[in-house]
């Protein structure tokens, strides 16, 4: 074999590994590619007691209440499936009822979201684009048909 043949060889068993490896990854990641999932998400795909994964929604309306110290219980709802969260600590200033939110945690065995992060919205018009994306998806887009504010 001559001296650009050799190289052609090392180069396309390079470029093959490379390729290799990176199905490898993204084979491995599928499940944790989404930034988040939606109630109906996890009762369809079953997500087991345990593990850890975001839990993105809205939070239902009467649904938020306090108990003692910063422990705090609401329910995430996409408006087809709702799943109840609790949550010790101090809840971001611009949580409230009916706003988007995202959640980290694991479920436990009875089905409560255990929380350990919450993040709200940041201003009147934002909403995270996973959770504006998920609802437009269920068809309960709060701005359907509205002209959407640019976003960056």
């Amino acid at each position: 074999m001559s001296r650009k043949q050799r190289r052609a060889v090392l180069i396309l068993a390079c470029v093959g590994l490379l390729g290799l490896a990176s199905l490898l990854v993204l084979f491995a990641l599928r499940d944790s590619i989404v930034f988040f999932h939606t109630p109906s998400d996890v009762v369809e795909k079953g997500i087991e007691a345990g593990q850890r994964f975001r839990l993105g929604g809205l939070v239902a309306e009467g649904s938020v209440r306090r108990g003692e110290g910063s422990l705090v219980e609401f329910a995430v709802t996409d408006t087809v499936k709702t799943i109840n969260v609790v949550y010790e600590g101090v809840l971001p200033d611009l949580f409230r009822e009916g706003q988007g939110v995202v959640t980290e945690g694991r479920l436990d065995g009875s089905g409560k979201f255990l929380a350990d992060t919450v993040l709200a919205k940041h201003d009147e018009n934002y909403m995270p684009p996973e959770v504006a994306d998920a609802l437009k998806e269920k068809g309960v887009w709060q701005h359907m048909g509205k002209p959407q504010p640019a976003t960056n």
